[in-house]
């Protein structure tokens, strides 16, 4: 076998995205080209709520006991990136996006798509509330943890 074939053989394994080994067999050579699969780890992140209540001993001033509507989505709460990825917000491109603002999320609400490694990985809340805000666009790369909706 001549040089410019075995070189075509391996840019079709590394071309592909689903092969990832070729053996070839002749009477007086045996061939194998094998294509290392990139191995990504990322942490689960998962999102906890710390709750704010007061003892029931403790006096509140009426001047602090109201929270004005800008001071609360400051302090709201965000859906978090589990992994790193690339970011959908919906299922295709003709599809609708899975949330936009306004929407009501529960913890198993699926709020958009994480793409890596060709690995489509629908994402749930894991909280409940209200979409006020997408942080990212869509098909945008994001990084593990990365904020992605904020949630009041």
């Amino acid at each position: 076998m001549k040089f410019e074939e075995i070189k075509k053989l391996v840019d079709l394994i590394d071309a592909s995205n689903t092969l990832t080994e070729l053996n070839l067999e002749q009477d007086d050579y045996k061939i194998v080209i094998k294509k290392e699969k990139e191995i990504l780890h990322a942490p689960i992140q998962s999102v906890y709520e710390v709750p704010q209540t007061l003892h029931k001993n403790v006096q509140v001033p009426q001047a602090t006991a109201h929270v004005p509507k800008e001071a609360e989505v400051e302090t709201g709460k965000t859906i978090n990136a589990p992994m790193v990825g690339t970011f959908y917000k919906s299922p295709s491109p003709e599809s609708a996006p899975y949330v936009g603002v306004g929407d009501k999320v529960n913890p198993d609400s699926t709020v958009c798509i994480l793409e890596a490694m060709k690995l489509f990985n629908e994402i749930q809340a894991e909280i409940s509330g209200e979409i006020i805000e997408v942080l990212v666009e869509d098909g945008q790369m994001v990084e593990y943890g990365q904020p992605l909706f904020k949630v009041k």
